[in-house]
């Protein structure tokens, strides 16, 4: 037994690793050919129009600035939908004076099943922005709500705690231009806690205070910039996260649209995306963009991080399960044989695994079944693999997009990639494995919103005068 948990943790970082390989790869050729703006103002007005659905419940603190930052986007021609999903907090009133949104008859093409939708809301100050005011239903609910409001043939995601850098848009939708088969791309997502935001743009790049939310900056990290990077090139990508997204309407609306019976939404329409295509025989691509586009706040205490994590496990187990035909399927090509067996041995099953092989080694271990020194070897492999890979993601961003460029931050950002191998992913597999385990038994089977404790601290009514803009703060970065 003990040689069996030895082999796959061996197994599941160096999978992993051969995964950062490939992302540096494609990460340093993105850098060289997109360093600079990808298009010249005067070609800006060929980019396709696009319609950014916001899906809101009890968002109070965030919506409005959310919104703000969306309506600065550098792009030519966009609009943006806000989808209140029944919120019991001031959520439709604060949008309704933030934006003068007042109720107006239009035409409501319900095409995706949905709650029943109440009203919709259009500002006279802002002619881009409008409001869906419906019965609570949770946020795949809420986003085909959008969905059916939207007029553009092609529809961006994004929550209602997230800030876009002005060139986001532009950035995601890019491979639409390049690529005739592209049908969806997602970008990154980066951690807010600890930036400063003003009227809603973000005014300055930092990292948080406290130990928790600068975990999860690393975690982010590894996560998008080689765990999807790596998947990318190989048509393989089987999650586009729900925070950012961009989708041609038809295709979605042509597999049903978002399910309302997983909390797994964003990862699972994905999946079937893919199943479709390819039982369709189509000749299509699913890209991710690894420009640092999107910041999100994540939780700071325990208690809600551990509601996330087994929120996105039981997600995972969802989408994974529902759609197991895909795997091993005679026209599933990379992403049947390779990307989804490796979702469901290593995302699924590994929480199990490795709980399972932390309390056996420990008490074989401390029974004295096992000789010390093998102990110590385990420990090191999987300790010692994982700080390796969190210190490699690090360094990629830092050769990469550099947007912790002060020595101050890149010794605490180091710091940060060791600490937390010790203690913090060993819990974090915890609370995967009592998903998994949630799931397992048919436990909690409601599919609502999920909700963290948000403090907000990153939003600031103006911008300081010491603070160097986003943009500058990137291209300092570079120079260096």
């Amino acid at each position: 037994m003990q040689w069996i948990f030895m082999i796959y943790f061996v197994a599941i970082n160096l999978a992993y690793l051969i995964l950062n390989y490939i992302s540096a790869y494609q990460i340093v050729r993105y850098m060289r050919e997109y360093r600079a703006n990808y298009l010249p103002p005067g070609l800006r007005e060929y980019q396709p129009p696009v319609s950014i659905v916001l899906p809101a419940h009890n968002e109070e603190k965030s919506v409005v600035a959310s919104v703000h930052s969306l309506l600065k986007t550098n792009y030519p021609e966009f609009e943006v939908v806000v989808v209140n999903d029944g919120s019991s907090d001031h959520t439709r009133n604060a949008l309704i004076e933030a934006f003068g949104l007042v109720k107006v008859p239009e035409a409501y093409r319900a095409r995706l099943h949905t709650e029943e939708v109440i009203g919709v809301y259009a500002s006279a100050r802002y002619p881009h922005v409008r409001m869906v005011d419906k019965v609570n239903g949770g946020k795949a609910d809420a986003i085909n709500a959008g969905i059916n409001c939207v007029r553009y043939p092609l529809f961006c995601v994004v929550d209602a705690d997230c800030i876009l850098q002005p060139e986001s848009l532009s950035r995601v939708v890019r491979p639409f231009l390049e690529d005739r088969r592209v049908a969806a791309t997602g970008g990154v997502v980066r951690v807010l806690n600890g930036c400063k935001v003003a009227d809603g743009m973000l005014s300055r790049v930092g990292l948080p205070d406290r130990w928790l939310p600068s975990f999860q900056v690393i975690e982010y990290l590894r996560a998008f910039l080689f765990g999807r990077m790596g998947w990318s090139p190989m048509n393989a990508l089987l999650i586009i996260s729900g925070a950012f997204g961009v989708f041609y309407k038809e295709r979605v609306i042509a597999i049903g649209g978002y399910r309302d019976d997983t909390v797994g939404e964003d990862m699972d329409l994905v999946v079937r995306l893919h199943r479709n295509l390819r039982e369709e025989k189509r000749d299509y691509r699913i890209v991710f963009v690894p420009d640092p586009v999107c910041w999100t706040e994540v939780p700071t205490d325990v208690a809600s991080l551990g509601n996330q994590r087994v929120r996105w496990q039981r997600g995972l187990a969802e989408s994974l399960w529902s759609n197991i035909g895909l795997m091993f399927n005679r026209r599933g090509g990379v992403v049947g044989w390779v990307a989804f067996p490796f979702m469901l041995l290593f995302e699924f099953l590994g929480p199990i695994i490795e709980v399972v092989g932390y309390v056996s080694m420990i008490v074989l271990a401390l029974a004295g079944l096992v000789p010390l020194k093998v102990f110590l070897v385990f420990l090191a492999a999987a300790i010692g693999m994982g700080v390796l890979l969190s210190v490699n993601a690090m360094l990629l961003e830092e050769l990469s997009f550099g947007l912790y460029a002060r020595p101050a931050q890149q010794l605490r950002l180091f710091a940060v990639a060791v600490l937390e191998n010790f203690g913090y992913r060993q819990m974090n597999s915890c609370w995967r494995f009592y998903g998994t385990l949630l799931w397992l038994f048919g436990l909690r089977k409601h599919h609502r919103w999920g909700h963290i404790r948000r403090d907000g601290s990153w939003h600031h009514g103006q911008v300081e005068n010491e603070t160097m803009p986003i943009d500058q703060v990137a291209e300092g970065s570079k120079q260096a």
